[in-house]
């Protein structure tokens, strides 16, 4: 029985995690998503060195 149950669960979760990769993959790779990841690529460069309190001026 373990090693039905193991074999099950290697050969199928083998399966889901590949289908997972290929998900994640396809929507980095999207068109569609690029503006937002270079957008995310670029916020370090765009915020300034100035403390939140300096920069509100109180």
């Amino acid at each position: 029985m373990y090693e039905i149950l193991s074999s099950f669960a290697q050969t199928w979760g083998l399966l889901l995690f590949v289908m997972l990769f290929l998900g994640a993959l396809a929507y980095a790779l999207w068109p569609k998503n690029q503006d937002r990841f270079d957008k995310a690529a670029h916020a370090p460069l765009n915020e300034s060195d100035t403390p939140l309190d300096a920069a509100q001026g109180d």
